[in-house]
Formats: structure tokens, C-alpha cells, sequence
């Protein structure tokens, strides 16, 4: 697998249902390994496997907090409760932000690269991040959810 490069909006892709994972190999260690190497280099909290242009069940968070790296394979959201308003962006679409409603606490069941089944709760904005991306890997742009654009530093709209 040579070397990852993001990609971008509208390639049709970031907007494709994702295949569930069912090898879990050193090739995946691999993807999973250059997708977080990626998303550090882009500063971002988040890569999804189709910004990567591979359509499989596979992201990766890190919010910087106690939980450290996640990676998530084939993860489904089992409980979200409360919401939250906050700004959001994406690396597929650079420079672009938006205030999005996501909820405030997710619990996700998931496989790690071994393929073992975890679950883990999460609030505030590792919720928005564990949301956002599990979004991508059902072909859901954040996009589809903005409630005002970000200009310049405001909201698109306010006088």
C-alpha cells in the first residue's frame, strides 16, 4: 500500500456506503496506521477510510483527551442522548466550517484491529468527532447537516 493521500469533495466516494470489515490483518494495521499518520499531518481529530478513498468500515479519532488514539472498525451507534451546537469542518472539505447539532453522548460498539468487540461512551466533543466520522462511513457529509456557514471567522448571516 504506498503512501496516503486525503481526498476530496465531490468525489463521489465520500459519499458511498462503506463495506463492513471482515479481514483483520496487517494490511489493516497498515491502513488503520497511515490513516492516524495522516490525520495528525492534516491536523485533524478524525479520518474515515473513503477520505482516504478506501470504502471500508474503518476510521480513526483522536480528540486529544484521556481515550487517546480510537480506532474503529465496522462501528454502529447503540444510544444518543442530548445535543450539542458547536462548529465543525472536515478535511475532505478544507477551509470550509458550519455550526452542526450532534448529539451529546454516543455509545459505540466497534471491533479494534484485531477484531475484538469494545463499546465506549463519549460526550461533548469526542461525541461530535465519533459521530462525524461513523457519518462518513455511511456516505453522510457533514455538509448535509450544517445549520449556518462559517465566513471568515462568523457565522454566515449574522449582521
Amino acid at each position: 500500500m504506498s503512501k496516503l493521500s486525503l481526498v476530496y469533495y465531490p468525489d463521489e466516494r465520500l459519499e458511498a456506503e462503506c463495506e463492513p470489515v471482515t479481514v483483520f490483518d496487517s494490511k489493516l494495521t497498515k491502513l488503520l496506521n497511515q490513516m492516524y499518520e495522516l490525520m495528525l499531518d492534516s491536523d485533524g481529530v478524525g479520518l474515515a477510510a473513503p477520505q482516504v478513498g478506501v470504502l471500508k468500515q474503518v476510521a480513526v479519532v483522536d480528540v486529544d483527551d484521556k481515550h487517546g488514539r480510537i480506532d474503529l472498525i465496522n462501528p454502529v451507534i447503540l444510544e444518543e442522548r442530548g445535543e450539542q451546537v458547536g462548529p465543525e469542518g472536515c478535511l475532505s472539505f478544507p477551509d470550509l466550517f458550519g455550526e452542526v447539532k450532534r448529539p451529546e453522548f454516543v455509545k459505540v460498539r466497534a471491533q479494534n484491529r484485531r477484531g475484538k468487540p469494545f463499546i465506549i461512551e463519549a460526550r461533548g466533543f469526542l461525541a461530535r468527532a465519533l459521530v462525524h466520522e461513523i457519518d462518513h462511513l455511511h456516505g453522510v457529509l457533514f455538509t448535509t447537516k450544517v445549520d449556518r456557514y462559517y465566513e471568515d471567522g462568523e457565522l454566515e448571516g449574522e449582521e
